[in-house]
């Protein structure tokens, strides 16, 4: 009779998946299992049955339909998710690392139970800015045999698409994904990627040059900082253009498509008369924020960034989706993908927290003087 127990218990902790001890009480003759009740310490130590009594099975048949029903012995427990397995995330970027944003990354998965180094492990992939080599770097992370793939802005997500079809993607920070075919719609992304968004959009730009303006009064002509080569050059100065229009502002583009033409456009900026400046995201200017920051304050530039990390590498200011949410909320799709959810059924979110950054330091070392009003919305102030 102990073997036989022994083996009940053994079948229903392998069959569950859960750790610890499971203590089992049947009803059975030699060949048959009327019943079994088992008590879980990690499941508040509820008894359950399983069985019925009076019903007669056969132990093999007791542990096919033991095998089968793990769910309903303990619904806690996921299924997809395999105890002690160590799952791999592959993070591929079009820019360069941000410890900050990865640190958010990791300590949103640790608060739902995934430990780097633990059950989980990172591989990390990124391009600095040179969108060429995104293709290789994808088909490395593919060839690796990663669990899921966080791609990080649209570009990334994109190769990595293109690299696979199989392995889940969240993508992280993501503009146009629909117009850019990395999902079928927001409500239903179809294929194997989904995630979260940048959220550009006509009131986004709208609010970045009414804040610019604030701080420059007589704001009349706006360089804007941008890479042609990029996804998002073109949508962009769709939304910039008829915000600008509607302010009253001429815009002056100056292509940068490589860091050393920085020197030479913020040179054509002066010469141009330009009273401000206007700095599109894209991962090559992220990956050389201080340079760009630092050449803005050289020309006597207020600017105006679509990003934080810009401002806090020495820009004046930024208006746009908190990163640090989206990069939380990245997490919790890593953690329903780990889990056996499809990408194909999780709608992509939009950003809902939007932050305005201010460097005052920069605003005083500029010369400007930050109406008080615009300081008190301030969701930061960098001193």
């Amino acid at each position: 009779m102990m073997w036989q127990r022994y083996v009940i218990e053994r079948a229903i902790l392998e069959a569950t998946g859960v750790k610890g001890e499971v203590a089992c009480r049947f009803t059975h003759t030699n060949q048959t299992v009327r019943a079994a009740t088992f008590t879980h310490a990690h499941d508040g130590g509820t008894t359950r049955t399983f069985g019925h009594w009076g019903v007669r099975m056969r132990r093999r048949e007791f542990c096919i339909l033991l095998s089968g029903s793990s769910a309903l012995l303990l619904p806690a427990v996921s299924r997809a998710q395999q105890v002690g397995r160590l799952y791999r995330i592959g993070y591929l970027g079009s820019g360069s690392m941000d410890p900050a944003l990865l640190e958010v990354l990791r300590q949103r998965l640790r608060e739902i139970g995934w430990v780097d180094g633990k059950n989980i492990s990172f591989e990390f992939r990124f391009s600095e800015g040179r969108y060429e080599r995104l293709p290789a770097l994808a088909a490395e992370l593919v060839e690796s045999k990663v669990d899921v793939i966080a791609a990080s802005p649209t570009p990334a997500a994109l190769a990595a698409k293109d690299a696979t079809q199989s392995i889940p993607i969240v993508g992280i920070s993501l503009d146009n994904p629909v117009r850019h075919g990395l999902v079928a719609s927001l409500a239903r992304p179809g294929g194997n990627v989904t995630g979260v968004t940048y959220g550009d959009g006509p009131e986004i730009f709208g609010k970045d040059l009414g804040f610019l303006r604030e701080v420059v009064p007589d704001l009349r002509r706006l360089a804007v900082l941008s890479n042609s080569t990029g996804l998002n050059h073109g949508p962009m100065m769709d939304i910039l253009e008829p915000a600008a229009r509607s302010l009253g502002i001429e815009l002056k583009v100056f292509d940068v498509q490589a860091p050393e033409n920085f020197d030479s456009a913020f040179d054509e900026m002066t010469k141009a008369a330009a009273e401000a400046l206007f700095v599109f995201g894209d991962p090559m200017f992220g990956v050389h924020r201080k340079r760009v920051a630092q050449l803005g304050v050289q020309h006597r530039l207020p600017t105006m960034y679509t990003n934080r990390p810009h401002v806090e590498a020495g820009g004046l200011m930024s208006y746009a989706a908190s990163f640090p949410d989206i990069w939380r909320r990245a997490a919790n799709y890593i953690d329903r993908i780990l889990k056996g959810a499809k990408p194909a059924d999780l709608p992509v979110e939009q950003p809902t927290k939007f932050e305005l950054v201010i460097n005052l330091k920069t605003a005083n070392v500029l010369g400007l003087t930050v109406p008080p009003a615009l300081l008190a919305r301030a969701d930061e102030v960098i001193e």
